[in-house]
């Protein structure tokens, strides 16, 4: 047997073959619903009546009892079956009856017999009587589809004209009499959950939280309510998933607590509202430290969360993670001299501040530079010459520009004119987001050598670094002079003493900027301090920016240790002999020199093949 809903959810198509089968005739006169409402009508019909003839053969009025197997008796219950619950407590109270009393008693039985029996058609006569009535009302509201007359019509042959609408107002409205006997409740109590009061108006219901489609053959459309006391509920529309549509990079910063958060480079690498979290499973499972630099998928934060997690793990410091499990800690990396010179000098960057650098102070992977350099002598301009001929000729480099302590305005500039990441704190910030930021800066540096890559460091300045660093450093009770703290330079000399060689691969270039000359006894102090370290120096003179001299490159104080491994033998005698010849003169006079001899060649080979000239 079918119900509403599965009726409802068929095609016209379905129900025509359904009804055919079940003998219903003038097929196209019904709409959708006036044809469910009398399919379920014939369907009840025929199985009320077989359910009669088996049940209680013996009681002569017709009493349909409910198919037990049906899982929905108040969506299929027609408005016939309302007094099925009289003459199934009658069966019932005649069953137990028979069975418990004694051979003796028999006189008793007949008597009970009787009286269910006169309990049933006194039923009968209510239920005929009221389904009438409704009939009657329902054939005024609406006219019938055949123009059969409605008056004095059968109860069924009344719903049948009365259209869809009275056989939905006695789908679910039925009236209980409570009965005192001493017969088991075994009444479905599914029939007197749609008890309707006398008195209440009478409203077209369906079953509970449905609703029925448009009409598709008629005009208008009709949406009916719900039981009464039952709020209706919306079906809730799925939430699109977003995971797995959003890429992003950061770098990771690691937690006491063992989680982790990749910082944008946007925000110098801080606290910021683009941070993405990385569980310490994931930090585990990848071995990641901080600095690591991750790429993958993330979604949006869940109810309960505040960040975006990181869902997928695409690429570590540009190697699939599978390498970065096997990958050899910094500082057991082996460190070199430098051995393979940067070409600065190529692409249109042949510029007369390039071609003096790459002849006197080489820059090798892996070198460690000081630019020494007094106030206002043009460092900050040589710096970016640098850093655009590194980043043009050598694109296997991965270039940061670290600027501590500077001028907004020259971030911005440097920002603009600069091939490369820069990162920036500047003078208007506190000493710990000076350190803070060139601490990260350094992991990141650290990680991507241990990969293999070739990183550089343009960092301006070390001075204010180190300044920083004295800053944020608690007081030990040993105070050099200058008011430099004794462990106040052990930080900033392990950010500088990173910069290294690396056998089979992979390098960490750091040019540092050093500020002497300031009237301030700590910036000499720390200058002292880097001078040994460091195996390259570049001396800016002041002498030489006050002429309008450029670049003001001292060069003869300026110098790369081991340049034998950077330059060929042949270059490198003929540059000695450059030297010597540059030795008497003073830094002016040697630099007019120079400026004058390069101008007239287009490159230092050329210059050096005719130097004797």
């Amino acid at each position: 047997m079918y119900d509403i809903i599965e009726l409802s959810n068929k095609a016209m198509e379905e129900l025509h073959r359904i009804a055919e089968a079940l003998g219903i005739k003038k097929l196209e006169s019904y709409a959708k619903n006036d044809l469910i409402y009398q399919i379920l009508d014939v369907q009840a019909e025929t199985g009320a009546s077989a359910a009669s003839d088996k049940n209680n053969p013996k009681i002569k009025t017709q009493v349909p009892k409910p198919a037990k197997d049906s899982k929905n008796v108040k969506e299929t219950r027609p408005a016939e079956q309302k007094p099925a619950p009289a003459a199934k407590k009658a069966a019932e109270d005649k069953k137990p009856a028979e069975d418990k009393k004694p051979a003796e008693d028999k006189k008793v039985v007949e008597d009970k017999k009787a009286a269910d029996a006169k309990k049933a058609a006194d039923a009968k006569k209510a239920a005929d009587a009221k389904k009438a009535t409704d009939a009657k009302t329902a054939a005024e509201e609406k006219s019938v589809a055949d123009g059969k007359p409605v008056a004095g019509a059968k109860p069924a042959e009344a719903k049948q004209a009365g259209g869809a609408k009275a056989e939905q107002k006695g789908l679910f409205e039925e009236e209980t009499k409570p009965e005192a006997t001493s017969a088991k409740p075994e009444a479905d109590p599914e029939v007197k959950k749609a008890v309707r009061p006398r008195g209440r108006p009478r409203k077209t219901e369906e079953p509970e939280k449905k609703e029925t489609k448009k009409e598709e053959e008629s005009t208008g459309a009709r949406q009916t309510g719900t039981h009464a006391g039952q709020p209706h509920q919306e079906p809730v529309a799925k939430k699109p998933e977003y995971e797995g549509v959003v890429k992003a990079i950061g770098v990771l910063e690691m937690m006491p607590d063992g989680y982790g958060f990749l910082r944008s480079s946007d925000y110098n690498y801080l606290n910021s509202p683009d941070d993405i979290y990385l569980s310490q499973q994931q930090i585990k499972m990848y071995g990641l430290k901080t600095g690591d630099t991750v790429s993958g998928e993330i979604r949006p934060p869940k109810e309960n969360e505040k960040f975006f997690p990181l869902v997928k793990i695409h690429e570590i410091n540009g190697r699939h993670p599978e390498f970065i499990r096997d990958r050899v800690p910094f500082d057991f990396l082996t460190p070199l001299f430098p051995d393979k010179k940067f070409d600065i000098t190529s692409n249109n960057h042949n510029t007369l501040s390039n071609r003096v650098v790459d002849l006197f102070t080489p820059i090798g992977k892996g070198q460690r530079g000081l630019i020494v350099a007094q106030p206002k002598t043009g460092k900050t301009v040589l710096l970016q010459s640098l850093a655009n001929a590194i980043a043009d000729n050598n694109p296997e480099v991965y270039m940061i520009v670290l600027l501590i302590d500077e001028r907004p305005e020259e971030v911005t500039d440097m920002a603009r004119n600069v091939k490369a990441e820069v990162i920036a704190s500047t003078f208007d910030e506190s000493a710990e987001r000076h350190v803070k930021v060139a601490g990260i800066v350094l992991e990141k540096a650290k990680r991507l050598v241990e990969c293999g890559h070739d990183v550089v460091i343009l960092l301006d300045s070390i001075t204010r670094l180190a300044r920083a660093f004295n800053t944020v450093q608690p007081a030990s009770g040993k105070v050099l002079s200058g008011g430099v703290d004794a462990n106040a330079l052990q930080k900033p000399k392990r950010f500088f003493g990173a910069a290294r060689n690396i056998e089979n691969g992979g390098s960490l270039t750091i040019l540092a900027t050093a500020l002497i000359d300031t009237g301030s006894k700590m910036d000499e102090v720390i200058f002292e301090e880097f001078k040994g370290t460091g195996n390259l120096e570049l001396q800016l003179d002041r002498k030489l920016s006050n002429k309008r001299i450029f670049p003001a490159v001292d060069v003869t104080l300026s110098s790369t240790r081991r340049e034998d491994l950077l330059m060929d033998k042949d270059k490198l005698n003929r540059l000695w002999i450059l030297r010597n010849y540059l030795a008497d003169m003073n830094s002016v006079e040697a630099m007019e020199f120079m400026k004058d001899r390069l101008v007239r060649t287009q490159d230092n080979d050329e210059f050096l093949i005719t130097m004797n000239q």
